[in-house]
């Protein structure tokens, strides 16, 4: 439970898990509570359950909704799913106002989240490097409990091969003795993102001593490359495809494909001196095995929120060593980056 400051800290912390504006349109006079929304609109189906809608009350069909947290789940009401039209069916409603009325339907049937506070109660989204302090440094400062150091490079690296997208998605669910969302329920995913990125390699951090540094053993998945950091990684589609269903991993890309032998690539893109994603790139990737045949493939920017970090399948042969090159092209830029890896496939 939240103590009298902390709930206050809480709610300043607190907004929408989405990278969506509040409407202008709408004060805060209009902006309705969760029960207020439910009790006009969404009652009609989640009250008896018709037409498939989870029924308010019923604790695990909501337990596995809730699953997918408030950012989906508020994706699914505004987009529509199902049977469910855009917005609940009523257009007027705010994306606030939807957010709240999913946390009153979830709080109803089991949970515990805090309804989003109006936009006059939010402060300013906060920095990483906040974040860090006040919640992240508490075990990352000294690596207690296996959590990688604050600065610590190669570490950080390690988690960072698969792209931001994954261990974004592994802080918010809470992964080994790190709880969701670092123990801070209300920290927005825009937040945690920027977390992980000051952690990876904080703004004006001091060097060590060279002397002190121990040997930093090349990544073969890592490229420095005329200003750019590349990163590069691959997940099994099956990891992908046993996501909870509705989660929007599972339709990025045209949907997993079906099958077994295939890998999801990741390429993520940093400034190498702001540490700033990189998100308007066009990359063109060619997947070859020397010799034999090769493959390009166009990879599109990641559709689940976070920036810099690009995808596709692909079905490499087991056992194989491929070569992959890169071409990197930013709007503006006279020149494309080539960035080449070689991977093997177990």
């Amino acid at each position: 439970m939240f103590g009298r400051r902390k709930r206050r800290v809480a709610y300043l912390l607190f907004a929408l898990s989405m990278a969506v504006a509040l409407p202008s349109a709408r004060g805060q006079s209009d902006e309705r509570s969760g029960k207020e929304v439910v009790d006009k609109v969404c009652i009609a189906c989640h009250g008896t359950g018709a037409n498939g809608a989870p029924k308010i009350g019923d604790n695990e069909a909501w337990a596995n909704r809730a699953s997918l947290g408030l950012s989906s789940l508020t994706l699914h009401a505004l987009q529509g799913i199902r049977n469910m039209p855009a917005h609940g069916g009523d257009p007027a409603l705010g994306d606030l106002e939807i957010a709240r009325a999913v946390t009153y339907m979830v709080n109803q049937s089991g949970g515990s989240w805090i309804e989003p506070a109006s936009a006059n109660e939010l402060a300013a989204e906060l920095t990483g490097e906040q974040v860090v302090k006040a919640q992240c440094s508490k075990c990352h400062a000294e690596g207690i409990g296996g959590a990688p150091k604050i600065g610590d490079l190669p570490a950080w690296v390690q988690r960072l091969k698969l792209g931001i997208p994954y261990l974004l998605r592994s802080a918010i669910h809470g992964h080994g003795g790190m709880p969701p969302r670092g123990g801070l329920a209300n920290l927005t995913d825009a937040e945690i993102r920027s977390a992980i990125l000051y952690m990876f390699n904080p703004a004006g951090m001091p060097a060590k001593a060279s002397s002190a540094a121990p040997p930093v053993r090349p990544d073969p998945n890592r490229k420095h490359v005329d200003g750019i950091e590349v990163y590069l990684g691959f997940m099994p589609a099956e990891n992908i495809r046993a996501l909870p269903e509705g989660s929007p991993e599972r339709i990025m890309h045209g949907g997993v494909p079906q099958g077994p032998g295939y890998y999801h690539v990741n390429v993520s893109l940093y400034d190498a001196k702001s540490r700033a994603p990189i998100n308007d790139a066009h990359i063109q990737m060619q997947f070859a095995r020397p010799g034999l045949d090769s493959t390009s493939i166009k990879l599109q920017p990641m559709s689940i929120g976070v920036g810099g970090s690009y995808g596709n399948y692909v079905k490499p042969q087991p056992g194989t060593s491929y070569a992959i090159t890169l071409n990197i092209h930013r709007p503006g830029a006279s020149d494309s980056v080539e960035a080449k890896f070689q991977h093997a496939f177990e």
